[in-house]
């Protein structure tokens, strides 16, 4: 645990840890429990949360769920509800319509009276396990003092917002805010739909003149500019170290990811890959800066989600990251540049640059226009609204 005054920061290194600490924070609640997420399973891990949240409600807590409407899809309806039965409330975050599929809350947040959590973490059985022998590899954070009311602050816009009726330049300003914690060396960035996303920008700032930066990232696809600053940091001299998934649930983005290796080791970036286990932790560390949070290091996730990052300046937690990243280290491959040209037939080659383009190019093409779309609309309706007021 690391103390600073009246703020309490805890790495949870496993997923089975993070979930087992939530569920006992659950479990210890007196007033609110606020719990948002991107995939919840139908499975018996979720039906422990869900078990835990009715007990809650039980005992007088206010409960609110806010869980993505795509990432659950699986997820009937019913299943919330013992919850909304016993007095918790539960929205989806964006119910699922052609129009506005491509807009998704990828944050996990979990705020418990004075405790809060924030990760990787989903709820679901691959996450239980050390990452190594069994479930996937995967970080969390817990957090006490001033943090912990931004997170709630965060969560309520978000769950007053999750029908995803309101304006969307509303949207975009509320969303996209950053904000400075009164903690001690903290951050809170909260990021959205945006050109200019506050936790990319971030990153721009302390990649600029960097010269020791170790990144953990499951969905590897950064923007020209971050990938820039990674090969402009090796080539003057700095280190740079990539862990990324040897095995992913998601194909296309491994091998999208893929398609950068080349240029970036070139360019004498250090690139792993995890072996054990699909990989699904998010960990910067950027000489004495550390990221945690929800926010892969993709085009998606820097520019479309809403996600949610913590920056720390806090050299104990600094220091104990590079011992996780050590740790994730010792179970990767290196990729070497000689072997890795040699090897990638001219099919792998075009598979890895279709996917590039899939998730760098066609993706954000559709968010964006689906976005503007849905701003279209709604200022047709508010015409029409005015038109029918003044008659």
């Amino acid at each position: 645990m690391i103390v600073q005054a009246d703020v309490e920061y805890q790495w949870l290194e496993t997923g089975g840890e993070t979930l087992d600490r939530m569920l006992a924070a659950i479990a210890d609640a007196r007033q609110s429990i606020r719990l948002e997420m991107y995939i919840v399973n139908a499975d018996a891990t979720a039906e422990h949360f869900r078990d835990a949240l009715v007990r809650a409600c039980q005992r007088g807590v206010k409960v609110q769920v806010l869980v993505d409407a795509f990432g659950s899809m699986a997820l009937p309806e019913s299943f919330w509800e013992p919850l909304r039965q016993h007095g918790g409330q539960f929205h989806w975050f964006n119910p699922l319509s052609l129009s506005g599929m491509s807009i998704r809350d990828h944050r996990k947040v979990l705020v418990c009276d004075d405790l809060g959590f924030v990760g990787g973490v989903n709820i679901g059985n691959e996450y239980q396990g050390d990452g190594v022998a069994s479930g996937w590899c995967d970080l969390g954070l817990l957090a006490r003092g001033p943090l912990v009311a931004e997170l709630s602050a965060a969560f309520d816009k978000m769950f007053n917002c999750a029908g995803f009726r309101h304006p969307p330049f509303a949207r975009l300003r509320n969303s996209s805010r950053q904000k400075v914690v009164a903690a001690p060396a903290a951050q809170l960035l909260l990021g959205g739909p945006s050109r200019n996303n506050p936790i990319k920008m971030a990153l721009r700032r302390d990649l600029k003149s960097a010269r020791s930066v170790r990144i953990i990232s499951p969905y590897f696809l950064p923007p020209w500019r971050i990938r820039h600053f990674f090969m402009r940091t090796a080539r003057r001299g700095g280190r740079v170290q990539l862990i990324l998934a040897g095995k992913s649930d998601v194909p296309l983005s491994l091998m999208a990811g893929r398609s950068l290796y080349r240029r970036l080791l070139a360019a004498g970036v250090e690139i792993y890959e995890y072996q054990p286990q699909i990989l699904h932790a998010k960990l910067l560390l950027i000489d004495d800066i550390a990221y945690t949070g929800s926010t892969n290091l993709d085009t998606r996730a820097l520019s479309i989600n809403y996600e949610l990052m913590l920056r720390f300046t806090n050299s104990a937690l600094t220091q104990k990251g590079n011992e996780i990243f050590e740790r994730v280290l010792s179970h990767c491959r290196q990729i070497d540049s000689e072997t890795w040209r040699k090897t990638r037939t001219f099919v792998d080659r075009f598979k890895s640059h279709l996917a590039h383009f899939i998730l760098a190019r066609l993706d954000p093409m559709v968010a964006e226009w689906q976005w503007r779309r849905r701003g279209v609309k709604k200022k047709k309706r508010r015409k029409v609204y005015l038109a029918s007021a003044t008659k």
